[in-house]
């Protein structure tokens, strides 16, 4: 069994006790959507994550203070946060999102493993603009599903993909925001080529692509945006830095964004 069917096997038992419950919003607060700030952008927009551990690294930064650690990534530029929420695997809390979407007026993303639309209801009410959807971990009905449930939420969906096969799915599926994830969820190894070769099946200029896991250097950003990458999820070298300005500043590259 390999640590994404673990998640997976956790995440239906997470299911079952969300299930009958209702949410209650916590945050009317408008902000701007994460396209819009990457059409904003004249450099590469970056999702700055808040990661206290994760099975690949076990623990990274334990003792964060989520809402501290936000308005940095706020006041650094970021064009998006996101929020690990999953407590058995990462130590995360939906707690967390809701206080950090208290002190940030940039887009949030809830970064959790998505299997069911009660998840949904539960990051919106928490705050959250964006919710992840991954393609190996969802069959195409319920990917379909969930997706359309969550853009008629008036949320934005990253669609995250890891091969051709799910790259085919994410576009069948017409996702506008795709996120190549260079680290392999089932054995947890990280190669940037995954991200030359997936962005090369895209050709909507419309398509936003974000390049995740295993950025650390500006040639590694260099690299995914020669590729098309638009934006770059990152979230263990801002959680291991001692100076979170100086690693944005390695990382935000100037970039030409596509039109759309």
């Amino acid at each position: 069994m390999t640590i994404l069917d673990k998640i997976l096997q956790e995440k239906t038992k997470e299911v079952e006790l969300l299930k009958g419950k209702t949410f209650t919003q916590t945050s009317h607060k408008q902000v701007p959507t994460f396209r819009e700030k990457i059409k904003q952008s004249t450099r590469m927009g970056i999702i700055a994550e808040i990661k206290r551990s994760s099975p690949s690294k076990g623990n990274i930064h334990m003792t964060v203070d989520p809402v501290h650690q936000a308005k940095q990534y706020e006041a650094c530029g970021a064009s998006a946060i996101s929020v690990l929420t999953d407590k058995p695997f990462f130590n995360g809390t939906m707690e967390d999102l809701k206080n950090v979407r208290q002190a940030v007026d940039v887009p949030i993303l809830c970064k959790d493993f998505m299997i069911d639309k009660v998840q949904i209801d539960q990051a919106k009410a928490a705050g959250a603009n964006i919710i992840l959807l991954i393609v190996a971990a969802l069959d195409q009905a319920t990917l379909t599903e969930l997706y359309h449930y969550a853009v008629d939420a008036g949320l934005e969906v990253l669609v995250e993909v890891h091969q051709e096969s799910e790259m085919e799915r994410a576009l069948q599926l017409g996702a506008s925001i795709i996120g190549i994830n260079n680290r392999d969820l089932k054995t947890f190894t990280v190669d940037l080529e995954t991200t030359d070769a997936l962005a090369s099946m895209v050709t909507d200029p419309n398509t936003l692509l974000i390049s995740e896991s295993g950025i650390r250097t500006k040639s590694d950003v260099s690299h995914v945006a020669e590729a098309g990458a638009q934006a770059i999820l990152v979230g263990e070298t801002f959680m291991r830095a001692e100076n979170v300005q100086e690693a944005f500043n390695e990382l935000q590259i100037p970039l030409i964004t596509k039109e759309g």
